[in-house]
């Protein structure tokens, strides 16, 4: 190991573990994780800001490839629809949901993270019939509040599901209570989300989980619609994850 880890608790849950670090082991994300040397996906205490202690999922499983090397951290996940995503600023901006299911990692943890470090980040999306793609971007960060917690994502690499993302590369952090958007009108209000929209969206993670094709109301799933090409189709699963560049 890369390092000594004193574990204080490893408890066995439906997806992996629970595992928390003593204070002899502070790991600030994912990646310290998988570089002292434990290489089993599931859940883990780690400390963006270097003092709270903040619960994430570990994706640690290497499967040789570049683009899939352990140690990302994961910071949205939808898989099943049991978590509403449609909520304040307030719970964009801390986090929210089951870590061992479906939760957002929260804008201020993700600016703590981003800020002193490089990220890239890697987008995985599933659909209803079990097809996958992804998407690839080697870099990857948020602003602090005061800026709106301003994405900025480039670096594109194309894993079969077309690049949804750099249409709001820049824009600010939107939620229904807080319009930041560059559009006349609120686009989490009209697409039933929160994200960095633009005027408004090419993909909607945290849209209205769709089972599958749904057009009722316009574009308000959690799409990606540059796989798709079609607006009206939820992914099954979707989930964003960061690993940090050396």
């Amino acid at each position: 190991m890369a390092m000594t880890v004193f574990v204080a608790a490893l408890l066995s849950v439906s997806m992996g573990f629970v595992v928390s670090v003593s204070e002899v082991f502070k790991p600030a994300d994912c990646s310290d994780v998988y570089k002292a040397g434990l290489n089993l996906s599931g859940i883990y205490s780690i400390y963006p800001a270097g003092d709270v202690s903040v619960w994430v999922y570990c994706h640690l499983v290497s499967d040789g490839k570049e683009e899939d090397n352990g140690g990302w951290t994961v910071i949205q996940r939808r898989m099943d629809g049991s978590v509403n995503f449609y909520r304040p600023w307030d719970q964009y901006k801390r986090g929210f949901g089951a870590t061992e299911g479906e939760y957002w990692l929260g804008l201020e943890n993700m600016y703590q993270l981003t800020r002193n470090r490089k990220y890239m980040l890697r987008v995985d999306l599933e659909d209803f019939e079990g097809r996958k793609g992804f998407a690839l971007y080697s870099s990857f960060s948020v602003g602090p509040e005061s800026d709106g917690y301003k994405l900025q994502v480039s670096g594109f690499t194309d894993g079969g599901a077309g690049d949804s993302l750099s249409y709001q590369n820049g824009q600010k952090f939107t939620t229904f209570d807080k319009d930041q958007d560059i559009y006349e009108n609120n686009c989490a209000k009209l697409y039933l989300g929160a994200f960095w929209y633009a005027a408004c969206h090419i993909t909607n993670p945290n849209g209205v989980y769709l089972w599958g094709e749904d057009d009722t109301i316009y574009a308000i799933g959690n799409v990606w619609y540059t796989w798709k090409s079609n607006y009206a189709v939820g992914m099954k699963s979707i989930s964003m994850k960061i690993r940090r560049v050396s």
